[in-house]
């Protein structure tokens, strides 16, 4: 047994289970692809400034969650907690936003950390799949990517999740609301620390999952009472818009999200049959933070789904995602020349398209048709010495067990119409 092992809060991911992540992950981002998002990919550590700035100091991430670490050079990284900030630091990095053609339209995939209490459905290490719109101001596009990830969610099969939406104001009506909400959360009975993140930023507060500051929240004003003309109007044309595509959502005036960087739409993908955890990803409008990044004025949209929490909601469904098999045949080698033959038969059937695998190692005819069975595979290609003399080979359908001679000049154009 080895020494090592994944450290607490993570996983490993290895087949065949693995084949879900990978089909999860394909599925979320097929209708980004067919939407003009392209592919973004960024480093897994930043400087801790990044998020400090965007995230927001007083969130949960920024205060308790962020692995940080400092180089031999002194500078203080953190491992991304989130993909938002930095696919936004990597766009104006490179300057997306010069190239001509606002909005910048972006997608991407990978693990991110949080130094959290490991529990079903809440990882130290997890995975997403995550799109955002960076430089237009436009209700259409906060449209677009909630219509894009329901889509995406029924292309997989989920039929039980629901889509939780609000509107979180801007830079005109929320301070408004904030003056009256922070006079609210005074007259409760909060710890210190409550009462601090209240002075720093009120929203989170409605944020907090304990139940004995949940019970106090009841009466809490709703934001949406203080938007202003501008921000009402915008939320009702997203509305509209998700609306006439045919997508369910429910208004949620309680929803905030854990973020700072939001401002004006925001939603959230639950799944009701995943217990506390229901979150299985969500994401809003941030049209303040390329700014507090040090960038220009940008508005932008995105959100980011959680591939592990998907996984979790399939099965919760009961759904079986359609995989196609690893591998389709598999050559078993009787002896060294059929092992050469048979070898550069794979190549070809490989080149043709067609998943393959081969018995190595030199094993005997039943120990291989035990791999070949393990493999899957709905057909196997076995030869020996005679089968060569006589220029076949032995073609099995693993299912039903019937075996034919197929010519040797003829097998990759047989093995299509068999599994065909």
């Amino acid at each position: 047994m080895s020494t090592f092992k994944a450290p607490k809060g993570t996983y490993d991911l290895i087949p065949p289970y693995s084949a879900k992540y990978l089909a999860v992950r394909e599925a979320i981002s097929a209708p980004l692809r067919k939407a003009g998002y392209g592919y973004v990919e960024t480093p897994g550590f930043e400087d801790v400034e990044l998020f400090a700035r965007g995230v927001g100091e007083s969130t949960d991430i920024v205060t308790k969650e962020m692995f940080t670490l400092t180089t031999k050079g002194g500078a203080n990284l953190a491992l991304r907690p989130e993909g938002t900030a930095s696919v936004l630091r990597a766009a104006l990095e490179a300057n997306l936003h010069k190239a001509g053609g606002l909005p910048v339209k972006l997608w991407y995939s990978g693990s991110y950390y949080r130094y959290e209490r490991p529990q079903k459905g809440r990882y130290r290490h997890f995975s997403q799949v995550g799109a955002e719109a960076i430089g237009a101001e436009d209700p259409a596009l906060d449209a677009e990517l909630i219509i894009l990830a329901d889509q995406a969610y029924r292309a997989l099969g989920l039929r039980r999740f629901r889509i939780l939406l609000n509107s979180l104001g801007d830079k005109e009506c929320r301070p408004v609301y904030r003056e009256a909400l922070q006079g609210f959360l005074r007259g409760l009975d909060l710890d210190e620390e409550t009462l601090r993140r209240a002075d720093i930023n009120p929203l989170r507060v409605l944020d907090d999952k304990r139940p004995d500051v949940q019970k106090q929240l009841v009466d809490a004003p709703l934001l949406r009472d203080y938007l202003c003309d501008a921000c009402t109007a915008y939320h009702e044309e997203v509305r509209a818009l998700i609306t006439a595509a045919g997508v369910a959502f429910e208004d949620d005036p309680k929803l905030v999200r854990g973020l700072d960087y939001y401002t004006r739409t925001t939603f959230e993908f639950v799944h009701d049959g995943l217990g506390s955890q229901s979150a299985v990803g969500g994401g809003g409008r941030y049209d303040g933070l390329s700014e507090m990044i040090g960038g220009p004025a940008l508005p932008s949209v995105g959100w980011a789904l959680g591939v592990d929490r998907t996984v979790l909601a399939l099965e919760a469904e009961g759904v079986e995602l359609d995989i196609p098999p690893v591998t389709e045949v598999f050559a078993v080698p009787l002896g060294e020349e059929a092992k050469r033959v048979l070898f550069g038969v794979v190549t070809q059937l490989r080149t043709a398209g067609i998943a393959s695998d081969f018995s190595f190692g030199g094993k005997g005819l039943k120990a291989a048709m035990k791999g070949a069975n393990r493999s899957g595979a709905r057909l196997a290609i076995i030869a020996g010495d005679r089968d060569l003399a006589e220029g076949v080979v032995q073609l099995k359908e693993m299912e039903s067990g019937e075996q034919t001679s197929v010519p040797l000049d003829g097998l990759v154009d047989a093995v299509r119409a068999r599994l065909a």
